[in-house]
């Protein structure tokens, strides 16, 4: 059996890992992680990847677990509603769900048909035209035929594979955190901005989330990993903010799941080096507003087709058919940041104008 292994078990790996499978390829996943992350931002599974998840059997588990926001309410620092726009009811062809849960739906898929490896990582690749050698921070080096990362913004694969991260990731100016908050907060999706900054609280089944979504210039020695220093810098970003934004600074405190990132934007001249391929965030990231899950699920079935149908050449194929569902998604980045973020007084009063006539029609 043709081997692969795929770094990352978020939402473009495991989604790799089911279809290669079926495909008839020996599939091993690794992940840092000791296990699945309950964090994240609120995602959506639609347009292809809707199709993806159909053709996967796992639409009713994702029904299941999605958030059934109703609505979407601008308020101002007392709390009282500038807008409320209406959000559709869950249509039949896509859903919004946190993206640990949408993560952990994968999993499950295909536990029984690949390899799970927790808690490593890959420290060393080389690769040739007969396979790719692969060492481990943990296990024992072995080869594959193929390797794909599909481990995120900060891909160890990419950087060990095609170079360092600061010649492919560029800032777009914002950076963003979420922190489950374990409680009931209705159905309403709730946005208090003030000028370059935004924190929302999103419902979930009871168990809402809390996002910090804020402009700043990079952060000197700013460190993924760092989660005491994320803290520090998101208190101090909203350190004078009103509204429930103390309240919710103290919940950030106290978490131990926190999610926090730069917005960025991924771009490489090709997705793949020899027996070595990018997948999901890792190859494309798009940013918080680019639809990166449905993208990640969308790409991860068109690549296993494509190695299935022609190993020496899938991966030019799946990166050929892939940037033209990618490359749209990026001219819509700084249009979305415009309209969630506004960096000015005027800007926010301009946006809370045109959401109020969003909400006249609705």
């Amino acid at each position: 059996m043709t081997s692969v292994l795929i770094s990352g078990a978020g939402v473009a790996g495991p989604t790799l890992a089911y279809w290669l499978a079926r495909h008839g390829f020996a599939v091993t996943v690794v992940e840092r992680g000791a296990g699945p992350r309950s964090s994240g931002n609120p995602v959506d599974v639609r347009g292809p990847a809707w199709s993806v998840a159909n053709r996967m059997g796992i639409v009713p588990r994702l029904r299941a677990v999605a958030t059934h926001a109703t609505a979407m309410r601008l308020v101002d620092g007392n709390g009282r509603s500038l807008a409320r726009i209406p959000m559709p009811a869950t249509r039949g062809d896509e859903v919004e769900l946190p993206r640990g849960d949408l993560a952990a739906v994968l999993l499950d898929a295909v536990r029984d048909d690949a390899e799970l490896v927790w808690d490593d990582t890959i420290t060393a690749l080389a690769h040739d035209a007969g396979g790719v050698d692969v060492t481990f921070e943990r296990a024992a080096p072995r080869r594959f035929d193929f390797v794909v990362g599909a481990d995120g913004l900060h891909s160890t694969t990419r950087r060990l594979a095609f170079g360092p991260e600061s010649e492919f990731v560029s800032h777009l100016g914002l950076y963003v955190a979420t922190v489950p908050l374990g409680s009931d907060e209705g159905t309403d999706v709730l946005l208090h901005n003030t000028p370059g900054r935004l924190v929302s609280i999103h419902p979930a089944r009871g168990a809402a989330l809390a996002a910090f979504i804020f402009r700043s210039a990079p952060v000197p020695g700013f460190d993924h990993r760092n989660q005491t220093q994320h803290k520090q810098i998101v208190t101090m970003a909203y350190a004078d903010a009103g509204w429930r934004v103390p309240e919710l600074l103290d919940r950030l405190a106290a978490a131990e799941d926190l999610y926090f990132d730069a917005v960025s934007a991924v771009r490489l001249a090709s997705w793949s080096a020899g027996r070595i391929a990018l997948l999901g965030d890792a190859a494309s990231c798009v940013s918080l507003f680019g639809d990166g899950s449905t993208l990640a699920m969308a790409g991860a079935e068109t690549l296993a087709a494509a190695l299935a149908a022609d190993p020496a050449t899938g991966f030019a194929r799946y990166e050929a058919a892939h940037r033209r569902l990618v490359d749209p998604k990026r001219r819509r980045v700084g249009r979305a940041a415009g309209m969630l973020v506004p960096r000015t007084h005027l800007g926010l009063r301009v946006r809370d104008l045109a959401a109020r006539g969003v909400a006249a029609f609705r």
